[in-house]
């Protein structure tokens, strides 16, 4: 279903890919586990939201897990899609070789910006759940108002102290980030944020409040309780043991 009039959410189990919708193309972010899901869910996901498969241009892979780039060769092999990763998660899938990999394509730099339609996607490197993670920031619409929205690449943290305080960089940059955008709306491509939960709200209360609008206070908000939980898993793993 569309979280805004120009965001479809288009899967709602453990990991979501979303789709950002312009009469120009759609820009697909992530792409869940396996061909299959193109045929099952994605694709007719994008014909339930107006748009077609064939208009996907971009298919953005936050990060290296099979969980986020399973159906992403497919849009490249039947619809010339363009397929986009950090170059080190390029790296990641080309030492593993994990099952539907797609074949390397466009390399994210930090701060590379995407525009289809008229729409301007910026992706920025924030590593520590992989070497590669990248997280968005991208304009929304809901009715005649305008937000940014944020959507965070990785969400589980690593488990090495060092990998640790990476992460936890990631998170202060992109906070930096977010507040110079004026963010006010916050996403993730995992259903930790309640993500599950809002979607019932945006389907039982139509034309009420939309709850993925935070404001800019409370996505800043957000991410500095990411940052408070990362510090207390330091302190957890640097702690002296008895």
């Amino acid at each position: 279903m569309k979280l805004f009039d120009n965001l479809a959410l288009l899967s709602m189990g453990p990991v979501s890919a979303m789709a950002v919708l312009t009469r120009e193309g759609v820009v697909l972010i992530d792409a869940l586990t396996a061909p299959e899901d193109a045929e099952n869910v994605l694709v007719p996901g994008l014909r339930c939201v107006g748009a077609r498969p064939e208009m996907v241009k971009y298919v953005v892979v936050t990060h290296g897990h099979f969980d986020h780039f399973g159906a992403a060769q497919y849009f490249a092999d039947r619809y010339g899609a363009r397929v986009l990763m950090s170059a080190a998660d390029w790296d990641l899938l080309d030492r593993t070789r994990p099952a539907n990999a797609p074949a390397r394509d466009l390399e994210i730099t930090d701060g590379q910006r995407i525009t289809v339609g008229g729409t301007t996607l910026r992706f920025y490197h924030t590593p520590g759940h992989t070497a590669g993670t990248v997280s968005a920031i991208l304009p929304v619409r809901a009715a005649r108002e305008r937000h940014m929205a944020m959507l965070w690449g990785g969400i589980r943290p690593p488990a090495a102290p060092g990998d640790l305080r990476t992460y936890l960089a990631s998170i202060e940059s992109f906070r930096v980030r977010m507040r110079q955008a004026g963010v006010d709306a916050e996403l993730f491509n995992h259903p930790a944020d309640y993500t599950l939960e809002r979607v019932e709200q945006l389907h039982s209360r139509p034309g009420g409040p939309n709850p993925f609008i935070l404001g800019q206070w409370r996505t800043q908000h957000f991410m500095t309780v990411m940052a408070l939980m990362v510090r207390g898993r330091i302190a957890d793993a640097e702690a002296p043991t008895t």
